[in-house]
């Protein structure tokens, strides 16, 4: 955590389920934080942690010394920086959290310089209870110059930050994080058609844990997705079906722009569209599993 003496005012654009984790992992680490959330609802519990909910994006930023943004996609924060324009300071860090796709990093990293702000591109790696917890993996490519600034808020929500370098336009710490999102939405994906076979099937998924127990088929993940699945523990998600739909899809445009086919991440988008479509948006992606069947 941050000493006392470092304490810097951070403004939060976006806190749903990783933004408000956030928040208050900043808040607990001593900083001034500052909040806004296009519903208002979403923000008001960070009051009872010490942090100011704004109306507005631009009064969220103002006095800001760095500006997190963690919104759904790339024209979310493009958007809401549009709107916060007026109170913004030029020189002000501005790390951008979002998983909004190559593209969108590039387009962002534009706004920031036309703005006169120090751009980073920052997501994260984890869901909810490590969020909770400031114990996310912090993914992060930008100048050395604003890192001095920038650092006790990745120390405060992460338990490490991993760097990529000094481009944050060439979005190094987004391609990672996408490669990373393709192995956790495929395994995903993955535990859903396990236990749907093995409903179809008429086996007992606890017979297929203990056949892969201990074994290199055997995967912590895999256990704690079937289980919110088994136990009926799909809310509150600790990442969304929608929000998984919306990566996927932009891990395959990036596989597409680099020349690769990605077969796994394309199917998964659709998996979690069904499932979406059946009423599990706001779900765990574990309900992904509910896209095997034909609800009713």
């Amino acid at each position: 955590m941050t000493a006392m003496t470092d304490k810097l005012t951070v403004s939060v654009l976006g806190t749903g389920i990783m933004g408000a984790a956030m928040a208050r992992c900043i808040a607990r680490a001593g900083h001034t934080v500052r909040a806004w959330n296009r519903t208002r609802a979403k923000a008001e519990p960070l009051a009872a942690d010490g942090a100011y909910i704004a109306g507005t994006p631009a009064e969220a930023v103002e006095g800001a010394d760095v500006v997190l943004t963690m919104l759904y996609d790339g024209d979310a924060v493009r958007e809401v920086m549009r709107e916060a324009l007026p109170g913004l300071r030029s020189g002000a860090v501005w790390a951008q959290s979002t998983t909004a796709g190559l593209e969108a990093v590039a387009e962002l990293a534009g706004f920031a310089r036309e703005h006169g702000l120090v751009f980073y591109d920052a997501p994260v790696l984890g869901t909810r209870q490590p969020a909770e917890a400031g114990q996310l993996t912090v993914l992060a490519a930008g100048p050395e110059e604003g890192r001095k600034t920038v650092t006790p808020v990745f120390d405060a929500v992460g338990a490490r930050t991993v760097w990529s370098g000094e481009d944050a336009a060439a979005a190094g710490a987004t391609r990672l994080k996408l490669v990373a999102n393709s192995w956790v939405l495929a395994a995903t994906a993955a535990a859903g058609e396990v236990l749907a076979l093995s409903k179809a099937l008429g086996v007992d998924p606890a017979s297929f844990f203990d056949l892969i127990e201990g074994g290199p088929l055997d995967m912590g993940y895999l256990r704690a997705k079937s289980q919110l699945v088994l136990e009926g523990r799909l809310t509150p998600a600790q990442f969304a079906v929608g929000t998984a739909e919306k990566d996927a899809r932009l891990i395959v445009r990036a596989g597409e722009r680099g020349g690769a086919r990605l077969d796994v991440a394309e199917a998964a988008a659709e998996r979690f569209a069904r499932a979406a479509a059946q009423g599990h948006a706001d779900e765990d992606m574990a309900a992904a599993y509910f896209a095997s069947f034909d609800e009713k």
